[in-house]
């Protein structure tokens, strides 16, 4: 054991009510993990955060713990937080590589999980250990999601993906690669074979445009197809990435570990609009990018950007715009462009399935507990929320998942 997680862990307060848990959205027991490390219950400790949260691992790599638990740690008020994501590291990681799950005995009825990341990895877990006969369909061809096709292998590690994935296999969980509810099968066909209930849980797969001319050409390319294999992109030497997000921050670190030597990140507001979090974006210029604010793109050409400098204004509604200003056009110069703009949900489940209703902006419409407009299809995570982080669709799928149990129960006593 690092000699730093025990001294660490030392320093812990074991407040009586303690602030770090308040501040996770999932109120990981972090005071009652930690006092069990240290009384030598490892396996304890892990099993506590585990049944808390299946992703316990994942989001001691992935979360923004400097808003959250360690971010209202006591100890950092007037010094250091304790090092809440190491420690909670150190003990999932022992407690899901010595993990014998109970495997499911599949006798209360058929569950279709659709898609495997965060959302749906959470309610598989949940409800096979509730003996539920579960299958996830998995349109890649392994699970995993954004945690293995989003994440950077930097920030989270694919051996956790991939021992999370035979974890959900001996728990019983039945897994279906390659395989796209909507296209040759669909949410009907699912029903006729004897599912009781459906989860949505596809993410958000679908890159948004510029809508600018230029976007078509050979040297740009979308962040959320980058990140999946940055191996197979050449982008030559220097980079500009238009967005600020964190996608756009794992693709700046990542380009820069396969080949780039220059990374420009080009936002259209100021500073105090950036989505990505402050430590995101700290690791990005530490490692050697650079930042242009208030710049909007109006063309992508070949030999680079063209930005001119933004303003905001209202429009007719009174709603904040922004807008080019007329004479202040520049070339960038890049070898690439990445656009890293968000992105929405691909439409192929609700555009095959009758019933399911969407917002505006694409996204599932469900109410409090993940009902769609269709009995016995439930949704959440991206799909419904848009990109959000990953504590915040295990948050989602746990009510689900209790959601989706009564749904059925209630069924078979009728």
């Amino acid at each position: 054991m690092r000699k730093y997680i025990i001294e660490d862990a030392k320093r812990c307060l074991q407040c009586k009510n303690p602030l770090c848990s308040m501040g996770c959205p999932i109120h990981t027991p972090i005071k009652e993990a930690i006092g069990l490390l240290l009384e030598s219950k490892l396996l304890e400790a892990g099993k506590l955060l585990f049944e808390n949260n299946p992703l316990s691992l994942v989001c001691s790599h992935v979360c923004p713990q400097e808003n959250q638990c360690e971010g209202h740690c006591i100890m950092g008020k007037k010094g250091a937080p304790v090092f809440i994501s190491a420690i909670e590291q150190y003990i999932s990681d022992y407690y899901l590589y010595n993990y014998k799950p109970k495997r499911s005995l599949r006798n209360r009825g058929k569950v279709a999980i659709l898609g495997s990341g965060p959302a749906g990895m959470t309610i598989a877990f949940l409800l096979a250990k509730k003996n539920y006969d579960v299958t996830i369909f998995e349109r890649h061809d392994q699970v995993g999601g954004i945690l293995r096709y989003g994440i950077p292998e930097f920030r989270l590690p694919k051996r956790i993906v991939d021992q999370l994935m035979e974890t959900l296999i001996e728990s019983g969980v039945k897994i279906r690669p390659n395989t796209t509810i909507g296209s040759n099968l669909t949410v009907d066909d699912l029903f006729r074979d004897g599912f009781l209930a459906i989860f949505m849980g596809t993410g958000v797969w679908q890159p948004r445009k510029l809508n600018i001319k230029g976007e078509s050409l050979g040297h740009v390319h979308f962040a959320i197809e980058y990140l999946k294999n940055p191996s197979v992109y050449r982008l030559g030497k220097s980079l500009i990435i238009i967005g600020a997000g964190n996608v756009a921050m794992d693709v700046a670190r990542t380009a820069f570990r396969h080949g780039c030597e220059e990374v420009l990140i080009v936002y259209h507001k100021d500073k105090s609009a950036i989505t990505a979090s402050e430590h995101e974006l700290q690791y990005a210029k530490i490692d050697g990018a650079r930042l242009e604010l208030n710049k909007l793109a109006v063309e992508i050409v070949d030999e680079g950007v063209i930005f001119a400098d933004s303003e905001e204004y209202l429009d007719e509604t009174k709603h904040k715009q922004i807008r080019a200003i007329p004479g202040t056009e520049k070339l960038y110069l890049s070898d690439s462009v990445i656009v890293a703009v968000s992105q929405g949900p691909r439409s192929v489940v609700v555009s095959s399935t009758t019933g399911i209703n969407v917002g505006e902006n694409g996204l599932v419409v469900v109410d409090g507990l993940g009902h769609t407009s269709r009995v016995g299809v439930f949704a959440g995570g991206d799909v419904v929320t848009g990109a959000r982080t990953v504590v915040e669709a295990v948050v989602a799928s746990r009510r689900i998942a209790e959601t989706i149990d009564k749904y059925i129960t209630k069924k078979d006593d009728v």
